[in-house]
């Protein structure tokens, strides 16, 4: 919900439901992965110029969405826990909370002006109570701005569904109000990712999974900034590192260039070592894939170090070949094997472990390269109308703390251009914002409150 100065005034609520009766009786349990996702919270922002709909209470949007709900069943389902004390979805149809929030600005003074607490009042913003056996796992917030622009604010518990799920889930309810096919259905199967093999204990994957389950994170202030890169900006960088590494890609760049300046913003490291904890959606990594349109969590966990000597501070090129050759070389083994451990945790009876940080304490970068199918954006072409694309998409993560998170998106310009959506300790982030090597590209900020 909007804060009390907030410039968004959420003004009612409703819930929509499915438009088919959903079978009763249908349970659907998250999987091992689901469960460690538990802490933290997903949420996506979608801006638009042009507001597609008129009173949304009697649109066809609202129709549409229902329509589209009676393929998600368990978007429209409640938590509860099964026998063995996991989590599951209850398909009941209880339905989707809808908010309808009043913006006081037009949406390009709102992009210029706004800050990042600003913009988290797009969306919700709630813990999962202690008994979530009413309560809406997801939320959708529609926010209307002076002068016509609109932002659709999607909100998940990060246990129900990853970023891929939700732009899907968006994509699909727009596909439906266009009345074309659904181009990635859904498809709810958590048993794809239950492999039942015995983990391998000395994989790298398995690990930094364990680490990750004993590491203690004090808490700290975290801010988060938006970088807007072009495409001429992110095509002369990649030039510039040919040599070094011929087939960077974006996300190869900028994950090297926000953690090498990171690097000497932060304080070293008692061992000489940089980590940085790379998440990678695993749906086309594996053999055989694992169709796009998988509901749930398929999101990897690895952990690049590098010594000082390595890292090499005056040539970005050598660490964009190093970042390159750590995300080309995950692969379907990996993946089972951090998969297959976190199955292995599970407690007497067959409960789940308790969840743990994925987004901290090290630093973390997460890469949504696989977005880009072809030369079209899944985000960007969420369209309600074919010459309408967004003009901005946001991905935030709730309950980020430890060293901060880098969030490589595609950006609605296209082709190579990105936008990074950066979190760190509020110390950090003046320093990076006026970092020279990163201003030498000239991003566009964003929710800066400039």
């Amino acid at each position: 919900m909007a804060n009390i100065n907030s410039r968004v005034s959420v003004h009612s609520m409703l819930t929509a439901v499915s438009s088919k009766p959903i079978r009763p009786g249908q349970n659907h349990p998250l999987s091992a992965l689901d469960h460690a996702m538990a802490l933290h919270t997903l949420h996506l922002v979608f801006y638009y110029k042009k507001n597609p709909f008129g009173i949304f209470d009697v649109d066809p949007l609202r129709v549409s969405l229902s329509e589209v709900l009676s393929l998600y069943p368990q978007v429209a389902g409640r938590l509860t826990r099964g026998e063995s004390g996991n989590w599951e979805v209850k398909c009941n149809d209880a339905g989707v909370r809808i908010l309808r929030a009043n913006v006081g600005v037009t949406i390009d003074e709102w992009l210029r002006s706004a800050d990042v607490s600003e913009e988290k009042d797009l969306t919700v913003w709630e813990e999962m109570p202690e008994d979530p056996s009413t309560w809406s796992p997801f939320r959708i917030q529609v926010n209307e701005f002076e002068g016509g622009g609109v932002a659709f604010g999607l909100s998940c518990t990060h246990m129900n569904a990853d970023p891929t799920s939700v732009t899907l889930l968006f994509k699909s309810w727009i596909e439906s109000h266009r009345q074309e096919p659904i181009e990635h259905p859904p498809l709810f199967n958590s048993t794809l990712l239950h492999h039942q093999q015995v983990p391998d204990t000395s994989s790298k994957s398995t690990n930094y999974h364990a680490n990750k389950a004993n590491a203690r994170t004090p808490s700290v202030k975290m801010v988060t900034a938006t970088f807007r890169f072009s495409n001429s900006a992110i095509n002369k960088c990649i030039n510039e590192v040919r040599d070094q590494c011929p087939q960077a890609t974006p996300f190869d760049l900028l994950a090297a260039l926000f953690w090498t300046r990171l690097v000497l913003l932060k304080a070293p490291k008692h061992d000489n070592k940089c980590s940085l904890s790379v998440c990678l959606d695993f749906r086309r990594l594996v053999q055989p894939p694992i169709p796009l349109g998988y509901f749930g969590n398929a999101l990897h966990f690895s952990m690049l170090t590098l010594n000082e000597e390595e890292m090499d501070y005056g040539k970005l090129g050598h660490v964009v070949e190093l970042v390159h050759r750590h995300v080309s070389g995950v692969g379907t083994e990996e993946v089972w094997h951090a998969v297959d451990w976190l199955e292995s945790q599970k407690e007497e009876g067959g409960k789940q472990a308790p969840p743990f940080r994925m987004y901290g304490p090290e630093l973390t970068c997460v890469s949504m390269e696989h977005m880009i199918i072809g030369n079209k954006s899944l985000m960007s072409s969420a369209s309600f109308k074919s010459d309408e694309k967004p003009v901005h998409v946001a991905c935030h993560f709730g309950n980020v703390v430890g060293e901060g998170l880098i969030v490589v998106l595609p950006s609605v310009e296209e082709d190579l251009a990105r936008t990074v959506i950066v979190t760190l300790p509020e110390e950090e982030m003046p320093q990076l914002c006026e970092d020279q090597a990163i201003q030498r590209l000239q991003p566009t900020m964003l929710f800066s409150g400039k």
